[in-house]
């Protein structure tokens, strides 16, 4: 059956120090779509996030490219298997030099905290109960 996937194509500053960040958090980098302008990292089996070297983001859009420290460009929110789990890949976000960002929304069924990466794209993790959901 198809599974439909998403590519989050994101600009980043420094391509090796966001390959290394992301790696830090335990994703990996498919190599074969990875290059000196950008990087493939595989989230899950249906979620890459493509991280682009400024220039080469440029040849992809007439826009203006954000500069995500100072204005929002997206949330990215990823689902998380339980709060454990929502902690730990924000904790080691923060470890490997990325930032908190926002406070930690707690509601009892669901669970999230939110990181910004090296060049300010903030990423919302969140952990839902699956009692809640089915309800």
């Amino acid at each position: 059956m198809y599974q439909q996937m998403i590519f989050v194509n994101l600009p980043v500053s420094d391509l090796a120090a966001s390959r290394k960040f992301f790696t830090e958090l335990g994703y990996s980098i498919n190599e074969q779509f990875s290059d000196e302008n950008a990087a493939s990292v595989v989230i899950s089996d249906t979620i890459v996030a493509m991280l682009l070297t400024k220039e080469y983001y440029s040849t992809f859009t007439k826009k203006e490219i954000v500069d995500a420290t100072k204005a929002s460009e997206v949330l990215i929110a990823l689902s998380a298997e339980s709060r454990e789990k929502v902690d730990e890949l924000v904790d080691k976000a923060i470890a490997a030099g990325g930032s908190p960002s926002g406070e930690t929304q707690d509601h009892g069924f669901m669970y999230s905290r939110a990181f910004d990466d090296l060049d300010g794209h903030t990423w919302e993790v969140v952990w839902m109960d699956p009692a809640a959901v089915e309800g």
